[in-house]
């Protein structure tokens, strides 16, 4: 009788700097500021059993989870600034800034948002780079050490 591996969950935690507005907040937020976010990616899977080779007793290898989550995520929004379309001032002012790093969010940038959008970026990456065999099911992303938002499948 073969039995099947468990299913374990794990967690990647990477940190990238970036600005934003909340243009319409009743606070600090609604001016131009930074943070120095930190995303943890979660991800669940049985333990591979393969005796000899390098993945053998991981889920997987958390420099795989660094590598796709750098490439699609942390790439494009370190040292960015990430503003909301609809904030149309400061789309136009960003964009007569020779080479600045802008990204254009269908949202207002609040960590929620961030964090959802971060979700929906990465998880296809991971269900389509590895068979299906690992599921994205939780990502946190700091807003600063005391405040987060969490999205989970």
């Amino acid at each position: 009788m073969t039995t099947k591996s468990p299913i374990v969950s794990i967690t990647r935690r990477l940190e990238f700097d970036s600005g934003h507005r909340i243009p319409n907040h009743d606070g600090q937020c609604k001016h131009l500021h930074g943070h120095r976010y930190a995303i943890e990616v979660t991800l669940t899977g049985e333990i591979a059993d393969h005796p000899g080779k390098a993945d053998d007793g991981m889920v997987l290898d958390f420099g795989d989870i660094k590598r796709l989550t750098h490439q699609h995520l942390v790439e494009l929004w370190d040292h960015a600034f990430l503003v909301a379309k609809e904030d149309e001032v400061l789309v136009s002012f960003l964009n007569s800034l020779p080479n600045h790093k802008t990204v254009i969010m269908e949202h207002v940038p609040t960590v929620e948002n961030l964090a959802n959008t971060a979700f929906t970026i990465l998880q296809p990456i991971f269900q389509q780079a590895f068979g299906g065999h690992l599921v994205l099911t939780a990502l946190r992303l700091y807003e600063t050490p005391n405040c987060w938002a969490d999205v989970s499948a």
